[in-house]
């Protein structure tokens, strides 16, 4: 399951061979217009393409762009039954313009307060719903600072997977960082550790991320927490089994085109890894090369599972 802020990720592809005589811009001649599935919906995406089945809870606005939305989760085969309509909503769509394959600009259509109570409760109960039909392995929250994870959601939403004993995944925002106890995995940026945790930890300074890590573990009775560092790999430290486990994991060498989705691949990747009991290590180093396989191409696409395997065979080596 999938639980959190969903968008529509629009692109207009195009050429630039001026600048605007009205203002010192470019200007994009579009050649090719579209539409997909983006946040918490790009996980479900990567989640198919991992092999296993997705099921998408969240709320999507009663409107043009919330009917694109559920066409394009039908038409990429993923159920749109966890999805609520709301007339109180808009659909967030993050329209980008790609100029020479380089994004130019980004223009962000959004809703970001909290969901209502009756939202909330509609939301919840179809998740109930969802629980009581469905064989759920792991949960994943992905938050974007939209609305739909609120305080309510997320203290409903992790009682009822700690009564099915269903682990939770969690990729945070700042707003809801301190919400999130006795899960499975957490898993910050470095960027969202330093807001959440209001400290100053630069990527070369593992001591101190390591020493936050540790603590906030503590704090929050959470089994695993994984940092991902950009260029500087990833680092975890997993202390669910009878010895606490801890690595760093560096980046491998990249043409990094683009940076979107890369954190949706890392929490997909994780997730399922942490479904199945894969170990810390196996964990890290999977969810780190899917980040950079995705980084490799412009605009937001989900993991390549055949390229992934034959990466992870040359490059990680398990005893």
């Amino acid at each position: 399951m999938i639980l959190g802020d969903v968008m529509i990720d629009a692109y207009l592809w195009g050429k630039v061979e001026r600048i605007s005589p009205e203002a010192p811009v470019p200007v994009v001649s579009v050649k090719k217009r579209e539409n997909l599935l983006g946040g918490a919906a790009n996980v479900a995406l990567n989640i198919k393409a991992l092999g296993a089945v997705p099921v998408l809870c969240s709320v999507v606005g009663n409107d043009i762009k919330g009917d694109e939305f559920t066409g394009l989760l039908h038409q990429d085969g993923i159920s749109s039954e966890g999805i609520i309509r709301s007339p109180e909503r808009i659909t967030t769509t993050k329209f980008r313009i790609i100029g020479n394959k380089a994004q130019m600009l980004r223009v962000d259509e959004e809703m970001d307060t909290d969901l209502s109570q009756p939202e909330e409760e509609k939301l919840l109960s179809g998740i109930r719903a969802i629980f009581s039909s469905r064989q759920i392995d792991v949960v994943i929250l992905q938050d974007y600072n939209k609305g739909v994870l609120t305080s309510h959601v997320i203290d409903e939403l992790l009682s009822m997977a700690s009564k099915l004993g269903i682990p939770v995944v969690v990729d945070p925002k700042k707003k809801n960082f301190d919400a999130y106890r006795n899960i499975d995995l957490f898993k910050p940026n470095l960027k969202e550790l330093r807001e959440g945790l209001k400290i100053d930890a630069e990527l070369n300074e593992m001591d101190k991320i390591r020493q936050a890590v540790i603590d906030w573990q503590t704090l929050q009775s959470i089994s695993a927490v994984m940092v991902t560092l950009s260029e500087a790999g990833v680092f975890i430290r997993d202390t669910s089994g009878s010895e606490v486990q801890e690595y760093h994991i560096p980046a491998h060498l990249r043409n990094i085109a683009d940076v979107s989705g890369a954190g949706d691949t890392v929490i997909s990747v994780a997730s399922l890894c942490r479904a199945l009991k894969v170990p810390a290590f196996l964990t890290a180093s999977l969810s780190n090369l899917a980040g950079g396989l995705v980084c490799e191409h412009i605009g937001v696409v989900p993991v390549n599972c055949d390229l992934l395997l034959r990466e992870a065979l040359d490059l990680i080596a398990v005893d």
